[in-house]
């Protein structure tokens, strides 16, 4: 028997399949378009569903016996149906402008620790019961129209189950639940004017939704007798992907976006949590919670260097057989070298990397990006190098605030993309002064689906069983108290950096 863990993200899909023994075998992957404008930031669904059933129909093929599907995805996105959970209206993205006035609104009528309390959750208009309001308030025949409101989980678990239901982690985003009591809030949905009774029936991460449907098994080729499974949010997976289950250990996940995501032992203080805009989720182990400390551009930011910036050097690492971003970090410590230095000192620049806005701690989405301390005799292996350092640094900032939160984690599990680079990985165990495990796993959400699956449907016995056979250590990173040192003097520039530069563009 084989199962599946099924990953939906913003611009693509992936389906992974393991064996019973939790080995991985294949995945499949589509990709789908997100529309962004001045007005709004939306996707639509239909092309997401069409996606995910063709990845699960390929991987059905080839492995007919898949037992159990566990389900993730990103969150705060709403999907407006009809009755049969068909879209009725194309969602809008978490970085959507629209939804700003109806937060504020909902702050004058309640407050904004009041909703904190409730939710976990900071008031911001990214979350999914500010563009809700909005789009009952603009488009109110759409609004009359909805049957079910869901988040991309408990859609598409729907779709393949005929139950709505949806996981604690994701139903936090709404902030709209009540993470205290684990139901919707009455209180907030009241006085935004919405039905709680639009929405799916809140479950704990790992519940199975049940068989799936007998057209779905025909569509995909799915036994009749498939179970789907609930799982969470993508990081909450992404952190059961990565083996950590208690406060000892952090997770960074290095993909487009950069995610530190902590682990407490017990609730944390709202208080402390709401001065970085820091969620508290409940986690898939009850009494537990995360939190995620993020940057927009992670990966996104050396994507960019690389695209705008470095063409040459993309030529010349192609004649070298080695990727682009393994010809400018040997650059570095080439140049570094003709200088007479080791090769992996500080970069002398400092990069703000806003470059999509602030995420945690600012959560400001106007701030934009900079690079200060040019001269003409910067290369770009230097302002690469530098952007890598300053995402460090901001991971860093976060973490000092998380501090005060009650983390206290000694080591973090690396996953994602980012965790191939052996430069990035031990910059962030010299900056964060923390060892970092590099994880050969680089999907980790995927495999946390998978491994939630295997628990729930009698696979393995528990999750720290699925863990030894799944998460599997690469490299061991530990941080440099001399690298430390150098970098901190490069930090205490850098804290300052963003109230230097945020009024002036």
């Amino acid at each position: 028997m084989k199962i599946a863990g099924l990953d939906i993200g913003t611009t693509g899909c992936k389906c992974s399949v393991f064996d019973e023994k939790g080995q991985y075998l294949s995945h499949a992957y589509r990709d789908y378009a997100v529309k962004r404008d001045i007005t709004g930031h939306v996707i639509d669904m239909k092309d997401v569903k069409e996606s995910v059933f063709q990845v699960v129909s390929e991987m059905a093929l080839n492995y007919p016996d898949i037992g159990g599907i566990g389900v993730t995805s990103f969150g705060e996105t709403m999907v407006l149906t009809d009755e049969r959970g068909e879209p009725i209206v194309e969602s809008m993205l978490y970085t959507d402008p629209r939804g700003q006035e109806e937060c504020q609104k909902l702050v004058k009528l309640l407050g904004s620790r009041r909703i904190a309390q409730i939710t976990g959750l900071r008031p911001h208009e990214m979350y999914g019961i500010s563009k809700l309001m909005w789009l009952k308030k603009h488009y109110p025949e759409i609004y009359k129209k909805t049957c079910h409101v869901f988040q991309v989980e408990d859609w598409i678990v729907f779709s393949l189950s005929g139950v709505a239901q949806i996981d604690y982690s994701l139903a936090t985003r709404t902030m709209a639940f009540d993470i205290e009591n684990m139901v919707w809030s009455k209180e907030i949905l009241n006085e935004a004017g919405i039905d709680v009774n639009l929405f799916s029936k809140p479950v704990p991460s790992g519940t199975i939704a049940g068989k799936v449907l007998s057209d779905v098994a025909k569509q995909t080729g799915l036994d009749i007798n498939t179970l789907v499974v609930s799982v969470g949010q993508d990081q909450l997976a992404a952190a059961i992907g990565a083996g950590a289950f208690d406060s000892d250990v952090g997770v960074d996940g290095a993909g487009t976006v950069e995610c530190l995501t902590p682990i407490y032992n017990e609730k944390p203080n709202i208080d402390e949590m709401y001065k970085g805009y820091y969620a508290t989720v409940p986690y898939i182990i009850p009494g537990k919670y995360v939190a995620y400390a993020f940057s927009y551009t992670g990966g996104a930011l050396t994507q960019w260097c690389t695209e705008c910036m470095a063409k040459k050097e993309k030529e010349l690492s192609i004649s070298e057989d080695i990727s682009v971003n393994e010809y400018l970090e040997s650059e570095y410590v080439n140049k570094k070298r003709l200088m007479g230095q080791q090769g992996d000192e500080p970069s002398g620049l400092l990069v703000l990397p806003h470059f999509a806005g602030a995420a945690t701690p600012y959560m400001d989405t106007g701030s934009k990006g900079a690079i200060l301390g040019l001269t003409t005799d910067t290369s770009v292996a230097e302002i690469y190098h530098a952007c890598l350092e300053g995402v460090c640094y901001e991971m860093y900032l976060n973490y000092k605030r998380l501090i005060d939160t009650g983390v206290h984690f000694n080591r973090i599990h690396a996953t994602g993309g980012g965790a191939r680079s052996k430069v990035w990985m031990q910059m962030k165990a010299d900056v964060l002064n923390v060892p970092f495990i590099a994880l050969s796993t680089i999907d980790a959400g995927t495999v946390g689906c998978a491994m939630v699956t295997g628990v729930a449907i009698g696979l393995f016995s528990d999750l720290n069983e699925a863990s030894k056979l799944m998460v599997k250590k690469e490299c061991i990173y530990e941080p440099r108290e001399y690298q430390h040192s150098l970098y901190m003097n490069m930090f205490d520039k850098y804290k300052k950096l963003y109230d230097a530069v945020r009024f002036l563009v």
